[in-house]
């Protein structure tokens, strides 16, 4: 169990990151002319699916693990029973909710463009709160490893969103 809840953790960060890369390098249109934007949007909406769904394996995993003494309750209200390590997955774990359901398509189409955006924004949270989660509580978090995977997530997530913040500023800079 303890190999199938680190991996189905692995795997959920990993989307994630992913989901975040295609969403900005999307949203700022750095995707190129080969590929229709349908099918980028379609893939970062499969992602973000798909995330979910790790996580809730990864959290259904957790609990089933004897070893690690989890109750229901604390997979979705954070405690100080299970400490900081597992509180943060769990304000991450409904970060993702928040960002992912509301992209459903009829609920997409009801939402105000700027309130979908700034719903969408709690993504980046989201990824670094499951990153100090993994971090906390990863049994494995100081093996050479693993901080070299995290690194690379870190770097994967962190460069375009620089791209995506220079190319906000350029365009303001641009319509003074």
């Amino acid at each position: 169990m303890w190999y199938l809840t680190r991996s189905t953790g692995i795997v959920a960060a990993v989307l994630a990151v992913a989901t975040l890369v295609w969403g900005l390098f999307f949203s700022a249109r750095n995707t190129g002319t080969r590929l229709k934007p349908n099918w980028w949007l379609a893939l970062h909406n499969y992602l973000g699916g798909l995330t979910l769904v790790f996580i809730g394996i990864h959290m259904l995993v957790s609990f089933l693990d004897t070893e690690a003494g989890l109750a229901f309750v604390d997979l979705l209200v954070p405690n100080s029973k299970v400490g900081w390590g597992i509180g943060w997955g769990v304000i991450a774990f409904w970060l993702f909710v928040i960002v992912v359901l509301p992209s459903i398509a009829r609920i997409r189409r009801r939402l105000p463009r700027k309130a979908w955006h700034a719903v969408h924004l709690v993504a980046i949270p989201a990824v670094v709160l499951s990153g100090v989660h993994a971090y906390q509580s990863g049994s494995d978090s100081m093996s050479v490893y693993f901080t070299r995977g995290l690194a690379l997530l870190i770097g994967l997530a962190v460069y375009p969103i620089t791209i995506r913040l220079l190319g906000i500023a350029q365009r303001r800079r641009a319509a003074l």
